[in-house]
């Protein structure tokens, strides 16, 4: 196509000089002695100025390794100064890093580390029992295997070498840019959970990564000024991408490292470090806010406190807006394109329960169910809050719209652009979706199709109920029936009290009322918060 004008000098500059670590290095440049990560544990703080001279020791050990350009970098770290070190070494040298879930068994994390064959491999010293164990199962071979640790302990790993003494005596000096470096290289890779053994691989590239720190920029809003506790881990896209490093370095704000998750801990460091944004899940925030009931402290820094994982019903919303803050948040998204729907302050707590409209720069669509084929993303059901189909996403901006060497399930899950997600949900005439489940959880009794997420929303609106998991179990006259499983936040509840809630409530239908209850102490999670729809440990029927 001929253009009016000249493009080319516009292309080399977008490619080669739009990328991530220059957003970072900018305030390197503009705010060197402003905080940019703090370490509550260890009392320490970077500056931008200090924390870019730790990166450029990691990024300089590791090419002195020949680690480079294309090459993965491994970690399995909990939220730390050394994951910050990795996330930025890897821009900087134009490498990829694979964080990974370090909750996984060790079989499960052997088989990923066979999968990445990274040239380098970080891991916590909180992990070394398992970290052995895997390395003992792992069969490709892992030229640098490093150990970080909190409290520098003097004895060495059995295999590797600690962080310590493998970045020291190297410079301290920005590393140089491949000439090669451009906006479509491989920054991070992410893993998703999938139907086998072997969690997919997401890759995202540095132009998403710049692009999804525009968004959340956006979306809170974001800005220089703003200090952020993610209260997620980073190993995933939700934690490393939604109030972590990717935006807050990106644009100038300040880090707190929550290094593992306790309510008390989560609330003093509101107070001491003046947080501005929190993110997390409902779960999470539920605590915080139990918490700040029964002991106040001051939270008057925050403006703003963004979840993700799951929908946030009205009732609860309205009690974070009195006892935290008035401007809560809520997302919707995947690990493949980051979130796509967002609710924003004004949506709420009207929308609560919804996942809300999409995000600025995302198409997103609810299509009609069809269990052969991807149908057109224009194939879309009536916008009648009531037609069930499944969402469709079209987030280019933050998607590779692929999985890593997977070309099949790529296929099966991308089409022009679009990626069909699994989930099931109905739109309305604002295009603000409401997810019912997925197409695999769906539950079929005596003919009826039952989405699991409607009658737990309904089930948690009781009072006495703290979670709810609707399940299908088998039944010989219905095929299945409804089983659910509550976690009380009162001990007095009982059985009969659901029953004939279940049966007063004008929005659940008589299929659709659970046939059998049982009462837990605690209801499974995946490491982003997100309810499991399977059956705990356990459980006799």
């Amino acid at each position: 196509m001929q253009h009016s004008y000249d493009v080319q000098a516009f292309k080399n500059n977008f490619e080669h000089k739009f990328l991530w670590i220059n957003g970072f290095l900018r305030n390197v440049l503009r705010r060197p002695d402003k905080p940019a990560l703090f370490c509550p544990l260890t009392g320490r703080m970077w500056t931008y100025k200090t924390l870019n001279e730790e990166a450029n020791r990691l990024a300089n050990a590791l090419s002195a390794h020949n680690v480079g350009h294309g090459d993965v970098i491994a970690i399995a770290l909990l939220n730390s100064a050394e994951f910050v070190f990795a996330y930025l070494a890897a821009h900087k040298l134009r490498a990829t890093l694979a964080p990974l879930n370090y909750r996984q068994s060790a079989g499960e994390l052997a088989l990923l580390l066979d999968a990445t064959a990274p040239k380098a491999f970080i891991y916590d010293a909180d992990f070394e029992h398992v970290i052995s164990d895997t390395l003992a199962r792992v069969k490709t071979d892992l030229p640098l295997v490093i150990r970080a640790d909190l409290e520098n302990k003097e004895e060495a790993p059995q295999k590797g070498m600690t962080y310590r003494d493998f970045v020291a005596g190297h410079s301290a000096e920005n590393p140089p840019m491949p000439e090669s470096a451009d906006i479509y290289d491989e920054t991070t890779r992410f893993f998703t959970s999938g139907t086998t053994n072997l969690p997919k691989g997401v890759p995202v590239n540095d132009l998403n990564e710049t692009l999804s720190a525009h968004d959340i920029l956006m979306h809170f809003p974001l800005n220089a000024m703003d200090v952020t506790m993610n209260l997620t881990p980073w190993f995933h896209r939700g934690g490393l991408h939604a109030g972590g490093p990717c935006p807050v370095l990106y644009c100038g704000g300040s880090m707190v490292i929550l290094r593992d998750f306790t309510p008390r801990l989560a609330v003093e460091y509101i107070s001491t470090y003046h947080i501005t944004y929190l993110i997390a899940v409902p779960t999470v925030i539920n605590m915080i806010a139990r918490l700040q009931e029964t002991s106040p402290t001051d939270m008057s820094t925050l403006r703003g406190i963004v979840l993700m994982g799951s929908p946030l019903d009205q009732e609860p919303c309205k009690r974070y807006m009195q006892i935290l803050t008035p401007n809560i948040n809520n997302g919707y998204g995947t690990t493949e394109s980051f979130w796509n729907t967002f609710l924003r302050p004004y949506d709420l707590p009207d929308n609560a329960g919804s996942a809300g409209g999409p995000c600025t720069d995302d198409d997103v669509r609810v299509v009609r169910i069809d269990e052969k084929e991807l149908v057109s993303p224009d194939d879309m059901v009536p916008m009648d809050g009531e037609t069930v189909g499944e969402v469709v996403i079209c987030g280019i901006a933050k998607s590779t719209c692929c999985y890593y060497n997977n070309p099949e399930l790529t296929s099966r899950k991308f089409k022009d652009g679009w990626l069909y997600t699994g989930d099931l949900a109905t739109w309305d005439k604002k295009g603000y979706l409401s997810i019912v489940g997925r197409k695999d959880d769906m539950i079929v009794s005596a003919g009826e199709n039952i989405y699991p997420t409607q009658v737990e929303a309904l089930l948690n609106e009781h009072p006495k109920v703290a979670e709810s998991l609707i399940l299908g179990v088998p039944d010989p006259k219905r095929g299945k029936v409804l089983l659910a499983l509550i976690k009380a936040s009162d001990p007095s509840l009982t059985e009969q009290e659901l029953k004939q809630f279940c049966l007063q409530h004008p929005m659940l239908s008589p299929y659709k009322r659970p046939r059998l209850y049982r009462f837990v102490d605690e209801l499974p999670h995946n490491a982003t918060g997100k309810l499991l729809h399977k059956m705990p440990e356990g459980i006799e029927l």
